[in-house]
């Protein structure tokens, strides 16, 4: 984009807005701030022109803030519907004053109680500076009641850093996710978690289809956005335009999860009966080494790696490992470790208590990189018997992937 034709032709700058939904409610609670600028019939994106580090900061600046005023005349009209504005900065251009321009543009248009409307959106993974006058600028920010939102969010993102923001809400770009592959799952249980910490709500972007708005249902998405839902335009809408659609799209992805939870339930009840007349033919064995070696035979089916464990995460016995066509003793493991690991000791607790086995989530192995679940069963009050199914089980049963 020619940055000249931009700066002279201030007058053709147009502000957007694409509106973000919410789970709860299914109604509009958002838009995000988006610069166009109109090009004889056509209607041409600001984003390449704030993106271009060669363009001088002080014109990105000027646009901005020029792009800003505009939204904001508009917003404030709005006063008696309630929604939030979304407000992208570039968290570098942001600290060369230190914020105080953009608060005094946010100051002259909207009242001070209605400020705990706006959210400022700003990539972590962009910002180039010391975090902490970051940090001090953003916080200063909230006492106003500003929200922060963090964008862009994946592989080269900072999880301290992120914490130590505090953001409202962390927003996931679903397409960049998507073209992650195997380390989405990874990327998204690690933000889940961080979410979950802080409090702060999963806000998805580029929401192109229902498979897209399906997965962003399943994996805590409070928020939506895409132009499966609605593209970016020049005014509002209202806010329960697309409630109906929501309301049936959320009923078909309910039953869908009703139906995969259902057969993932009656699979862990075949699993226990099976170990249970399993143990029960071959009970005169000690809970060791040669017990392994005939469940591996039986379950060699479904499973790649058995090994026995004690109440404290303790290996009581080797791994019996397949690979290459045959079972193998793997010594080395026995009297490791894994309480360690995230749930172990609280799903000892739930075994030993409910007297069951039960089956785990998904997760990527660490030996072999694949993507695995792992069957738990209490042999007694002191030890754990754990199965490692592998995918290609998964992989035909999958209602378990």
């Amino acid at each position: 984009m020619d940055a000249v034709e931009v700066l002279t032709n201030m007058d053709r700058i147009k502000p957007y807005f694409q509106p973000i939904f919410s789970a709860d409610e299914h109604l509009v609670i958002g838009y995000e701030l988006l610069g166009r600028f109109q090009e004889e019939d056509e209607i041409r994106s600001l984003g390449p022109f704030f993106s271009d580090g060669s363009i001088p900061e002080e014109y990105r600046l000027e646009v901005d803030n020029y792009l800003l005023r505009l939204a904001l005349g508009k917003f404030n009209e709005q006063q008696d519907d309630p929604f939030m504005l979304f407000i992208n900065r570039d968290p570098n251009l942001l600290m060369l004053d230190h914020g105080e321009e953009f608060l005094r543009i946010l100051q002259e248009y909207v009242p001070q109680e209605q400020l705990n409307r706006i959210v400022i959106e700003i990539s972590e993974a962009a910002y180039k500076g010391e975090l902490d006058p970051l940090y001090h600028m953003l916080t200063y920010f909230k006492t106003y009641g500003i929200k922060l939102a963090i964008d862009r969010l994946g592989e080269n993102s900072h999880m301290d850093r992120i914490a130590q923001l505090s953001p409202h809400i962390l927003k996931i770009n679903l397409k960049t996710l998507q073209n992650s592959g195997d380390s989405s799952r990874d990327i998204l249980y690690s933000l889940g978690m961080l979410a979950r910490k802080m409090g702060a709500i999963l806000l998805y972007e580029y929401i192109e289809t229902n498979y897209g708005m399906h997965y962003a249902w399943k994996n805590g998405g409070r928020y939506y956005q895409g132009h499966y839902l609605l593209p970016p335009e020049g005014q509002f809408v209202p806010r329960n335009l697309l409630r109906d659609q929501f309301k049936k799209e959320f009923h078909q992805f309910i039953l869908l999860e009703k139906e995969k939870l259902e057969a993932i339930y009656d699979l862990t009840a075949k699993f226990h009966t099976h170990l249970q007349e399993l143990l029960a033919r071959h009970r005169k064995l000690p809970f060791g080494t040669s017990l392994l070696k005939i469940l591996g035979t039986e379950l060699q089916f479904m499973c790649f790696r058995l090994y026995i464990c004690d109440e404290e995460g303790f290996q009581k016995s080797p791994n019996l490992f397949y690979s290459g066509g045959e079972w193998r003793i793997q010594e080395e493991y026995v009297d490791k470790n894994w309480s360690w690991r995230p749930y172990f000791l609280e799903n000892i607790i739930k075994m030993r208590h409910e007297k069951k086995g039960f089956l785990s989530d998904s997760y990527s192995d660490i030996e072999t990189g694949e993507t695995i679940r792992t069957f738990s069963f209490p042999l007694n009050d002191q030890k754990y018997l754990f199965l490692d199914l592998s995918y290609s089980y998964l992989y035909e049963n999958d209602v378990l992937l």
